[in-house]
């Protein structure tokens, strides 16, 4: 059967619902499930999840644990990446330093100074964890959930072309979902399709039995001044095809809104919204824990919707599947880098993930979209050359930063990101550079 391999199982939260939708395949109850973490206690509390959610669904997994990442990677046949490096401690780094320089950020974890140093301090990571896979596993899927999802896509593809690694995010799926809701459209009879970038992707179609939805939208927009107040309402108003992330994580991708005072009252736009977020992981893992020790019973009622479940359901069984993914773009949208990681609609089954071509994005939608791949290709040079000069050009070009600091502040600022967060970078890259 299915050997499944959980990098960053500590995510406790997130192992619970993985593990609560694997589980609840008939053909996938009897999996090995192999656990690590860095963090002792959180290994053991995922373990503890793991037994308890089996024992609820009456599943009878093989369920492993280990410090040792090579001791889960073992004849791994997929591998859930998970990693935070660096923790709640370097998010709040990520914020707490360029707040004092004045530059505004929402989430910090996929573009801006916040995604190219959570990039930094996870390619390391990465190149470890192939490389064991290379030789303990190396038929096996490397399915990604780690953000910042596109650059640690491109990354891999950089470093390790012979890996199968995919990128996963729920995106695409939750917008459609929320979007069809608010025009009455059930989901269930959606079809769509999305393509750009992770966190940056467009509703190229939505249609409810061959009726295309936007006109529908267009009115609910029409008539509800309050529903317009959201930053990817005031994009898609502006662009014309719907961006498929929350306003939250698409205000910090543009260099429209977080600059400007009358925009984030206009458009309600919470910032420093992850470090919350962040504080709120840990309390949910406390009270998970607590309640573990206290023998209650873990909610597992919520319907299965994470891509990792259905996939190796799907490469298990032969049951095809359509999902939207992030994999390297060789001629799949012909008009953005080749190379880089997109999000494509991928068909899944017995054979394997295949991503389908989209061909050109609406010229707008790939112009905003290389904006944003600017800063991930820089990122992932700087890290593959060694050149810390180049994650000062990657902050220079990325849309919020520029039109927020001058050069000289963008240079200080990565400057002491760089010294903050010390051993975390590869050597190479720590420390400050003259201009």
């Amino acid at each position: 059967m299915a050997a499944i391999a959980f990098l960053g199982a500590g995510s406790v939260v997130f192992t619970r619902e993985l593990l609560a939708d694997i589980l609840s395949f008939d053909e996938l109850r009897d999996v090995t499930l192999a656990l690590h973490d860095i963090d002792p206690e959180r290994l053991a509390t995922a373990e503890t999840i793991a037994q308890r959610t089996a024992a609820q669904l009456d599943a009878k997994p093989a369920i492993v644990s280990s410090v040792d990442r090579r001791v889960a990677l073992y004849g791994a046949d997929y591998v859930i990446n998970a990693i935070q490096v660096g923790m709640h401690a370097a998010t709040v780094r990520d914020f707490e330093l360029p707040a004092r320089f004045g530059l505004r950020q929402t989430i910090g974890d996929t573009l801006g100074v916040g995604g190219i140093f959570r990039a930094l301090r996870t390619f390391p990571v990465l190149d470890g964890i192939v490389a064991d896979m290379r030789e303990l596993c190396p038929d096996a899927w490397l399915l990604n959930y780690t953000n910042p999802m596109a650059m640690n896509i491109a990354y891999l593809t950089a470093v390790a072309p012979d890996v199968k690694a995919v990128g996963l995010c729920h995106s695409v799926y939750w917008t459609v979902r929320e979007l069809s809701e608010l025009v009455g459209a059930p989901f269930d009879e959606v079809d769509y399709t999305g393509a750009g970038v992770n966190h940056q992707a467009w509703l190229l179609r939505w249609e409810h039995r061959g009726e295309n939805l936007y006109p529908r939208l267009d009115a609910r927009l029409g008539a509800d001044p309050e529903l317009r107040r959201r930053v990817r309402m005031d994009m898609y108003r502006r662009l014309g095809w719907f961006p498929t992330e929350t306003s939250e994580h698409s205000a910090e991708y543009v260099p429209w809104y977080l600059h400007h005072d009358t925009e984030i009252q206009r458009l309600r736009i919470p910032v420093g919204e992850y470090v919350r977020i962040s504080a709120e992981n840990l309390a949910a893992y406390a009270a998970t824990r607590a309640g573990l020790l206290a023998g209650e019973p873990l909610d597992l009622s919520r319907q299965a919707t994470e891509y990792a479940p259905q996939l190796i359901h799907s490469m298990q069984t032969g049951t095809p599947r359509r999902v939207h993914a992030n994999v390297a773009n060789h001629g799949l949208i012909s008009n953005l880098p080749e190379g880089y990681a997109v999000e494509v609609p991928c068909v899944v089954d017995r054979l394997g993930l295949r991503p389908e071509r989209v061909g050109a994005l609406p010229p707008q939608c790939a112009a905003v979209n290389r904006g944003f791949v600017n800063v991930g290709e820089l990122t992932v040079r700087a890290a593959l050359d060694g050149d810390p000069r180049l994650i000062r050009q990657a902050a220079m070009v990325d849309p919020n930063t520029a039109a927020t600091l001058t050069v000289d502040r963008i240079w200080q600022l990565c400057d002491e990101l760089a010294e903050a967060h010390g051993d975390l970078l590869p050597e190479p890259l720590r420390g400050r550079v003259s201009a």
